[in-house]
């Protein structure tokens, strides 16, 4: 009787281990114990037969909104954890994976609409194109056998800060720091995975997982994260039973507070080909350092603060550095500096960008702001090539007339083997809204308060990207100033300077630190760019620098609409 008794005991604890995931004893063994970032993890083992397989890879050092540093950030968590359901001091792993042969179970695969201005619809939903990403479900929609599986994640808040951080924006560039994308634009972060090879979903390339349902048996390899922090350790969960860890090693040269490997020398590179083609035109360097950082350096930041508070403060290295690179040649060699512009703009772009762009920010929101600077900086680019058209050209003598002289002198210059030699500015009268001078034997006239006044607003825009602000100063004095190219830039790196200071101050008093090598890259990049560009900018005729320019603020028209999927 005691045998019939211990044998129908274990058939019914048999029963019940294979109908509850987590309560069956599953034999586990890794590839490894070690491996650098990016490389491929491979665990093979068994489960009971009949069940479906999860296997939880969660970091071990754990992230609560309460622990960040950040002042934006705090506030940011204060606001989206009462409409997201989790606390301030809910703590859930930055990185976790659940690799599954049953990914339904989480959640579904759903369409979702991104990219282009805000106000763009279509079948009631916004955003021009369209994409699939796996959403994940609500806590109340899992079954109670998932949710003992999960591992470290235990809680509804826990699960509800785990989707608020892989499927917003914000919660990804400021917690998970891994992006699927599709281009170069971020779609969710990578979280329930499934086999590549019957899915066919772009998330889940790298993911092999062979599960014979049958004997319990199963194999299961995906890839790290690229840019995993070194000595990140991780604990896998097999149906819900610790089973094992392995550690995550550097894979490269680490940026502390970039969140990323790359070796400095490309950052160099970067920096140089940006800072001359901005000292060349005097706009968009500071934007065009952004998306550097954005596509090919992939600035990530440290786990609690978000990418964009450490990539700003790093980018004032280029609209700094790459001014004084180029400045001396521009004042002291070939003396074409308008200084009572120059300093009236730099003056109010600095107090825009320390003082009153920290409060008007708050108060607008960062994706209508940018699409207002969009439709602004569209209407400079064909203000610019309108510019150009003989009718134009015919109403601003004194830039035609300099304009045929610089080419005459380029002819010439050409003609006889030698370098052409750059005007030089001739002040005429100083005052605070009339300025004079002569360039190239051509007189021209400005109002220094005009451009302290703009300097303020673009000192605003200076302090929300981390740029230098070039990209609307230069064509707003071509435009509005009727002044040509070879004097329009001098004075843009003026601003620039002063905007950069402010609004690196203006981050510093906030505890936004820039990444230490990340900024010295940039600022020998942007230095040397400086020398380059200046040098090459006489190469160029008017018409073709303005024509630069016009492109540059249609690519940043397509940045600000997030029309970019196309890179």
């Amino acid at each position: 009787m005691r045998k019939l008794f211990v044998f129908c005991s274990l058939m019914i604890l048999g029963l019940a281990a294979a109908a509850v995931p987590g309560s069956a004893l599953a034999a586990v063994t890794l590839s490894g114990s070690d491996y650098k970032a990016g490389d491929s993890v491979t665990l093979e083992g068994s489960i009971a037969p009949g069940q479906d397989l999860f296997i939880a890879v969660a970091e071990q050092g754990t992230f609560a909104p309460k622990e960040t540093e950040g002042v934006n950030e705090t506030k940011r968590f204060a606001k989206d954890s009462k409409k997201k359901g989790f606390n301030l001091d809910t703590a859930i792993p930055p990185l976790y994976y659940m690799l599954t042969s049953a990914p339904d179970k989480f959640g579904k695969v759903t369409e979702k609409k991104f990219g282009g201005p805000s106000f763009f619809t279509q079948g009631g939903k916004r955003g021009l194109y369209k994409t699939t990403f796996f959403k994940l479900a609500a806590y109340d929609k899992l079954d109670n056998d998932v949710k003992r599986i999960l591992g470290p994640i235990q809680t509804k808040e826990q699960w509800n800060l785990y989707k608020w951080a892989h499927e917003s924006s914000y919660g990804i560039n400021t917690i998970v720091k891994e992006r699927t994308n599709v281009g170069k634009v971020t779609i969710f972060a990578r979280s329930v995975l499934a086999d590549h090879s019957k899915s066919g979903n772009y998330w889940d390339k790298g993911t092999v997982i062979s599960h014979d349902k049958k004997t319990g048996k199963f194999s299961a390899t995906f890839k790290t994260f690229r840019h995993t922090p070194p000595d990140t350790k991780f604990d896998v969960y097999v149906n819900g039973d610790k089973s094992g860890s392995y550690n995550v090693t550097a894979n490269g040269f680490w940026l502390s507070l970039g969140g990323r490997y790359m070796n400095p020398l490309w950052i160099i590179i970067g920096a140089i080909l940006v800072g001359t083609y901005f000292s060349m035109i005097g706009a968009a360097g500071g934007m065009l350092m952004a998306a550097f950082q954005v596509m090919v350096v992939q600035t990530a930041g440290p786990v609690g603060i978000d990418a964009a508070n450490v990539l700003r403060p790093s980018n004032m290295g280029l609209t700094l550095f790459s001014p004084l690179g180029s400045f001396y040649r521009y004042a002291v060699k070939e003396r074409r500096v308008a200084w009572p512009v120059g300093i009236s703009f730099g003056v109010g772009i600095f107090i825009g960008s320390i003082w009153l762009g920290k409060y008007a920010t708050q108060y607008l929101p960062m994706k209508t702001y940018k699409e207002w600077l969009a439709i602004l900086v569209v209407i400079m680019g064909v203000r610019t090539l309108y510019e150009l058209s003989p009718k134009v050209m015919g109403k601003r003598k004194n830039i035609k007339a300099m304009v045929k002289k610089f080419n005459d002198a380029v002819a010439k210059a050409k003609a006889e083997g030698t370098s052409v030699e750059m005007g030089r500015i001739d002040p005429l009268k100083s005052g605070l809204t009339d300025y004079r001078f002569k360039f190239w034997g051509e007189e021209f006239r400005i109002n220094p308060l005009l451009f302290g006044l703009l300097g303020l607003g673009i000192g605003i825009v200076s302090r929300s990207f981390g740029i230098g602000g070039g990209f609307l100063l230069v064509p707003a004095m071509t435009t509005l100033g009727a002044l040509p190219m070879y004097v329009a830039v001098p004075i843009s790196l003026i601003g620039t300077s002063f905007s950069s200071v402010g609004a690196f101050i203006g981050y510093l008093m906030n505890g936004y630190l820039p990444d230490l090598w990340l900024m010295i890259s940039i600022i020998i990049g942007g230095f040397v760019g400086g020398m380059l560009g200046s040098r090459a900018q006489k190469l160029f005729s008017e018409k073709t620098l303005k024509i630069v320019l016009a492109v540059t603020l249609f690519f940043l028209f397509f940045r600000f609409f997030k029309i970019e999927i196309w890179i």
